[in-house]
């Protein structure tokens, strides 16, 4: 207990001088502080255990009490240790860069195999435990209630087969990436981000702050959009509605030069065209391109409110109209005007 107190302290004092310096030091230490401290404490109890002077029954049943905390500890240290290995692996990648797709790729990944191992080493941990209780009358008693009752099989068919179907549907997303955490999608018609992925669900923040639920294996059964599946740029439309004796060029002059005031611009695709014509006006595309989903909707939406002060000011006469002329002189009378006339 001094030997862990001692150096736990040391790696604490150094830790707090070189945290910028070494976060690796930083994760191993919080990690595994704690998990440490119980396996040396329950190795101290069971060196020490013998020495005292304990009828066999009593001595029996601490130990067993013992080997329970031990096998308790134990798991701890192995969901530790994957933890421990996700962080430290992901040091490697910064997913707070521009272009983050293999930084999110590797942390979807990672995420989605911790909880599949925790699950798996949980199951063993607690087998391990009931392995002490083999010779017991509880043991015996509830495995004859079960099989005797037929609810065993029961039991494990219906767990297993919601179980199995999200791990597998997890370990399918994980090695396929069909999604990654913080890719744009769109479920059910909602827009949103992967905010989290378990071995269940799935979560989805939505733009208005909403969070979408939605099973681990609709990203399997069901079509749905992924606008960053290769990478996180975009291209977006703002689309015009106009009188036919506005000019195109000069429209064209005015969006490209807006485009180049903004920074949420990538400077990669820009283009107005005259897309579609109807009786009464013309139909004009911009398009653009942005670096990622949230960027792309910001300068759509300054794009129309640009261009649309530029008609406002430059050619107010060129937003869309209705006209009526007469052809041949004299309008015709209308059904019944001449006899309310006379």
């Amino acid at each position: 207990m001094a030997l862990h107190a001692i150096i736990f302290r040391l790696l604490g004092r150094f830790r707090h001088k070189e945290v910028e310096a070494s976060p690796l030091l930083r994760i191993v230490t919080q990690r595994i502080r704690r998990p440490a401290l119980w396996v040396t404490l329950l190795a101290v109890m069971q060196a020490v255990l013998p020495l005292f002077p304990i009828e066999d029954p009593l001595l029996g049943t601490l130990r067993t009490v013992l080997w329970v905390i031990f096998f308790l500890v134990i798991g701890w240290v192995m969901v530790s240790g994957v933890y421990l290995f996700e962080e430290v692996f992901l040091l490697r990648y910064d997913v707070g860069v521009a272009d983050n797709l293999k930084a999110r790729r590797v942390r979807t990944q990672l995420q989605l195999l911790r909880r599949m191992a925790i699950i798996l080493l949980l199951v063993i941990d607690v087998g391990l435990i009931l392995s002490l209780f083999q010779n017991s009358r509880l043991w015996h008693y509830g495995a004859g209630l079960l099989a005797s009752a037929g609810l065993a099989s029961l039991v494990l068919a219906t767990a297993a087969k919601s179980t199995a179907s999200n791990l597998l549907a997890g370990l399918q997303i994980a090695l396929t990436e069909p999604i990654r955490l913080d890719d744009v999608v769109i479920v059910e018609g909602e827009w949103g981000k992967i905010e989290e992925i378990t071995t269940t669900y799935v979560v989805v923040a939505i733009w208005d702050y909403r969070r979408l639920v939605v099973p681990l294996t609709y990203f399997i059964e069901k079509p749905f959009q992924n606008w960053t599946r290769e990478h996180a740029d975009l291209m977006g439309t703002a689309f015009l509605y106009v009188d036919y004796s506005v000019p195109v060029d000069a429209l064209r002059e005015e969006f490209f030069r807006v485009l180049e005031e903004q920074p949420l611009w990538d400077r990669k695709i820009k283009a107005l065209q005259v897309t579609n014509l109807s009786e009464q006006t013309m139909e004009i595309r911009c398009l653009l391109s942005s670096r990622n989903a949230s960027d792309q909707f910001d300068l759509r939406c300054i794009v129309r409110e640009a261009m649309i002060g530029f008609i406002q000011r430059e050619f107010p006469e060129a937003f869309p109209r209705t006209r009526f002329s007469a052809v041949g002189g004299k309008m015709p009378a209308l059904p019944g005007e001449s006899a309310r006339g006379g």
